[in-house]
């Protein structure tokens, strides 16, 4: 899907050709509208599919007549039938008189600027647009940051309740999402970087201001994430010494049950021995069975207290 967007008197309209100072938002595009977008634009073709492949890797780099800019934004994907986030593509190309926008999804990052509620968004200030988008990228890394969060907490407030083995999978998923995002986030750093020194496109004054916001917020995302990274370790470790220490408890409750009901057992199986009558306690007494029942019982009685007096009850 390819739009031409372009902002006149402060307001943005959707155009049906791509004039000078247009904004060109591609979604998903079909090679067949690459082909055309790169023909009208003198741009490589390749260049402009780079961002539907979710293996390349952030950077920028200056062609003839054009700039690529590749930065990893973050998106939701359905795995194992849940919602989890991780990382996309989003490919922008500055040209001498137009900006072009692609990638794979129909992010929320663009939508403010396509409804106008970006202040100060002009599409003839292509490198204004450009940091402000990145601005909104760092951003949106911040806020899903504090969603992953909140899901850490509330596995860690059913520690003390229903605590089951699926939360370790879950926090096994949120520290592998915090990965993801720690190396997306450290790569547009680079691209960040090499922003500061770049001075092909003219630049107005508080766009330097603006690029160093982005800097910041970007800065702050990679704290977040390696925070968040160190509570979700502690946490899964937690959740794991409490899950053994629950099995642990189990064990000794068996084992004690165990070491009781033995006792019966052996006193049942020796009276059971084919041996002479005469030498075993109470078996020629009329009240011999009660008497070792008795004797059984009050065994059993002393064990469980030994076991109670250890704390293996």
């Amino acid at each position: 899907m390819v739009n031409i967007y372009k902002t006149e008197d402060r307001s943005i309209h959707e155009e049906e050709r791509i004039q000078d100072g247009s904004w060109i938002h591609m979604v998903h595009p079909t090679r067949a509208e690459g082909i055309r977008i790169a023909g009208e634009l003198e741009v490589d073709v390749d260049d402009i599919m780079a961002a539907l492949d979710e293996e390349e890797s952030s950077r920028i780099e200056l062609e003839q007549g054009y700039t690529l800019i590749l930065v990893d934004i973050p998106a939701v994907e359905v795995r194992h039938e849940k919602r989890v986030y991780t990382t996309i593509p989003l490919g922008i190309i500055l040209t001498q008189n137009v900006i072009i926008t692609i990638c794979t999804e129909d992010t929320p990052i663009l939508h403010p600027f396509i409804k106008g509620r970006i202040r100060e968004f002009s599409t003839k200030k292509k490198l204004r647009f450009v940091y402000q988008i990145l601005f909104r990228v760092a951003a949106l890394y911040q806020a899903n940051l504090r969603v992953l969060d909140k899901k850490r907490m509330a596995i860690e407030e059913r520690i003390d309740g229903n605590t089951e083995n699926v939360d370790l999978i879950d926090l096994h998923e949120l520290e592998s999402t915090l990965v993801y995002f720690a190396t997306s986030l450290r790569a547009n750093g680079v691209v960040l970087d090499r922003l500061t020194r770049y001075k092909r496109l003219e630049q107005y004054p508080e766009d330097q201001e603006l690029l160093d916001d982005v800097i910041v917020e970007n800065k702050q995302a990679i704290e977040m994430t390696t925070i968040y990274r160190d509570i979700i370790n502690s946490t899964r470790e937690l959740l794991s010494a409490i899950i053994d220490s629950r099995l642990n408890n189990v064990m000794k409750y068996l084992t004690s049950i165990t070491i009781v009901m033995a006792i019966p057992t052996i006193i049942s199986g020796l009276y059971g021995m084919n041996v002479n009558s005469g030498g075993m306690p109470f078996a020629n007494s009329v009240q011999g069975f009660g008497i070792v029942c008795i004797i059984t019982l009050i065994t059993c009685i002393i064990a469980l207290w030994l076991l109670r007096k250890q704390r293996m009850l």
